[in-house]
């Protein structure tokens, strides 16, 4: 059985999350823990009754513990230095979103990842969601046939204080990479194009931009419309958005809290004439239970990938693409125009 010695990198809030989960593996060791405010770690250390070394230096850290795996947890800002110089000294790296802040750094990360041969895979823990899985099945199956509009309303007033309040693009920035991710994955498809409107509402309490409203145009076909804001207040939608599937025959929803369903067009009868509006029969669906949900379904594919010797479902390769559409939405409303994803990603190789 492998060992993965563990170095993590960051140890706010979220990081129990990641070492409780890691702690509950028996091929798992964590032998470091980088912070640094050094009194962070020590506290994560004493949390959790480990004996292993503290770190403020992610490089000092992999040397001297002979990790393997590094766990990133730490603020985005320092992702593209943590995972680069993790894999430049040979460690696998599972980290939390986003990819990147830079397109730049996004491609070259992926780059490192395919030069080093180490496993890089990015923790999209919506994507574990049953209720996700049981959508993006009725679009599979065919339920609804071939899909021609997507959209997905995101409606909260979270006061969250600090540093997202202060944010240049707080939406789009911190939060809609998990409904964007949810699209691709419900579709099965990437995107092509983007338009972005941003705009910071009246009652806004944000200084930047915290409304959204982007259209892309995606690989099988379809539109995906995105409407989303982080200050409006009264009639939330769930923090999971409310999503509507349009296809040839018929329309899939889900609400964001209970399970999807469907409503396809009836067959008709022989010999009976094509009325006005149609009638419409009801799928619903059944998302499994049990087994790993959101964090630790994502970190349950993360190593079983390393164990398969494959690419993770959130490898950065394909993370990639999701986190274009952050950062080509933000490129559209700062030209006011379509920006094509793929030249936006070349451009910024």
């Amino acid at each position: 059985m492998a060992i993965y010695k563990i170095v993590a990198a960051g140890c706010g809030g979220m990081a129990n999350t990641w070492i409780e989960y890691a702690l509950k593996r028996p091929d798992t060791e964590i032998v470091g823990l980088v912070d640094i405010m050094r009194s962070n770690a020590e506290a994560m250390a004493a949390r959790h009754g480990l004996s292993c070394g503290i770190y403020s230096d992610i490089g000092e850290a992999i040397k001297e513990t002979g990790a393997n795996l590094v766990f990133d947890v730490t603020v985005p800002s320092t992702h593209f230095g943590i995972a680069s110089a993790s894999m430049e000294l040979g460690c696998s790296v599972f980290g939390e979103k986003p990819l990147a802040e830079t397109m730049e750094q996004c491609n070259r990360l992926v780059e490192l990842s395919e030069q080093t041969g180490r496993s890089h895979a990015i923790m999209q823990n919506r994507r574990y969601d049953p209720r996700i899985r049981a959508l993006r099945g009725l679009i599979e199956e065919g339920t609804i046939g071939k899909p021609g509009f997507v959209g997905a309303d995101f409606f909260l007033a979270p006061h969250f204080g600090g540093f997202r309040e202060a944010m240049e693009s707080p939406l789009l920035l911190d939060m809609a990479i998990h409904t964007f991710d949810q699209a691709r994955l419900i579709l099965n498809a990437d995107p092509v194009t983007v338009y972005c409107q941003q705009f910071n509402p009246a009652g806004s309490w944000y200084a930047g931009s915290a409304a959204a409203i982007c259209i892309f145009e995606m690989s099988d076909g379809s539109v995906f419309c995105y409407r989303g804001s982080w200050c409006a207040e009264g009639a939330p939608t769930s923090w999971e958005a409310e999503w509507r599937v349009t296809g040839e025959k018929g329309t899939a929803i889900w609400d964001g809290n209970g399970a999807p369903y469907a409503e396809v067009t009836a067959e008709k009868g022989e010999g009976e004439e094509q009325p006005f509006m149609n009638k419409f029969v009801r799928v619903d669906t059944a998302p499994e239970e049990g087994g790993a949900t959101f964090h630790q379904g994502c970190l349950d594919e993360m190593f079983l990938s390393l164990e398969e010797g494959r690419p993770a479902e959130t490898s950065s390769r394909d993370n990639r693409f999701s986190m274009a559409m952050v950062l080509a939405a933000l490129e559209s409303a700062k030209l006011g125009q379509k920006v094509s994803i793929a030249d936006y990603i070349k451009e910024n190789q």
